[in-house]
């Protein structure tokens, strides 16, 4: 689509003797933004499918373990019924020995009685063992429905997040979702004027936006955290250095996101990175400007999950 495009962009402009160098410049420039959307928009498909991969694994692993207690459930239900068919035999010939018994057979009488107590006691132990598997078959099954549950709200929050920030997708801004959590990346120059930390305006919109969506979900844990690159900082200056700018760019989200009252501020927490965790080289000025950047990392609570975690032994 894009060759097309840029093929008939090309023809008016060598068919049309009177387009100003000014118009020509302004179709090369639109040529170029529509290769960069294009090659976003391949790099976005391969993520989704890379999370799709991963969350497929991650079902796989938990068939795994489900499939593995329900093997052990079984095999304590065999052994069980073994145990009692045993215990049945030994009872038949005690009562035969009991009926016919002697002085001769009463130390082999005490042995049976013996071997029947210790049979008894096993026996009560599998009762035990087989409630345990099966509560912990039970737990496993709620655990993969809260999960599945949390991965659909994790999902419809992307795409609604997708919806309140469409018109910043493109200015810098991306939403994405994967290993269970959704990311909203906010490049600087849709934030910050190079060595600030204030949030210019069309930057706060976007946050104020992304806020409004925050309140409609009070049980999401929030973790904002500032990256930047490599370039360094003059020590008289007020900022000592990256990991300083960072986390001042990281809080400074937090406050805008703080004005909203509906958000539950004990969800927010503002992490300074510093030049730590690039997404790019730092070699090029393209990969500088993707590794100056504020990422938003929205995360489900799993207190349900961990508290049935807790109750498998």
């Amino acid at each position: 689509m894009i060759k097309k495009i840029s093929i008939g962009l090309l023809i008016i402009a060598l068919s049309t003797s009177c387009v100003s160098k000014k118009i020509y410049t302004d179709l090369e420039n639109k040529y170029t933004d529509l290769k960069k959307e294009n090659r976003s928009i391949s790099d976005a498909n391969g993520k989704l499918l890379k999370d799709k991969n991963q969350l497929e694994m991650d079902l796989n692993a938990l068939k795994v373990a489900s499939d593995k207690v329900k093997q052990e459930r079984d095999k304590w239900i065999a052994d069980n019924a073994a145990l009692k068919t045993k215990m049945d035999l030994l009872q038949e010939s005690y009562k035969a020995l009991e009926k016919n018994s002697s002085e001769a057979l009463t130390s082999n009488m005490a042995k049976n009685r013996d071997l029947l107590a210790q049979l008894d006691a096993k026996g009560k132990a599998l009762a035990i063992e087989q409630e345990r598997l099966n509560k912990s078959s039970q737990r496993l099954q709620e655990m993969e429905s809260i999960i599945a549950a949390k991965e659909a709200a994790m999902k419809k929050l992307k795409e609604t997040l997708s919806k309140a920030l469409n018109s910043f997708e493109g200015k810098g801004l991306t939403v994405e979702q994967k290993n269970g959590k959704v990311y909203v990346s906010m490049e600087n120059k849709l934030l910050f004027n190079s060595g600030s930390y204030s949030v210019g305006s069309e930057g706060k919109k976007a946050v104020v936006e992304l806020g409004k969506v925050l309140a409609d979900n009070p049980d999401i844990s929030v973790l904002i955290e500032g990256h930047t690159d490599d370039d360094g900082f003059s020590s008289a200056g007020p900022i000592a250095n990256n990991w300083d700018l960072s986390t001042k760019r990281a809080t400074a989200i937090v406050a805008i996101l703080s004005e909203n009252k509906m958000i539950n501020k004990q969800s927010l927490t503002a992490a300074g990175r510093g030049e730590f965790s690039p997404l790019a080289s730092n070699a090029t000025a393209e990969g500088k400007a993707k590794n100056r950047r504020i990422e938003i990392i929205l995360t489900p609570r799993l207190d349900e999950i961990a508290q049935m975690l807790n109750t498998i032994n």
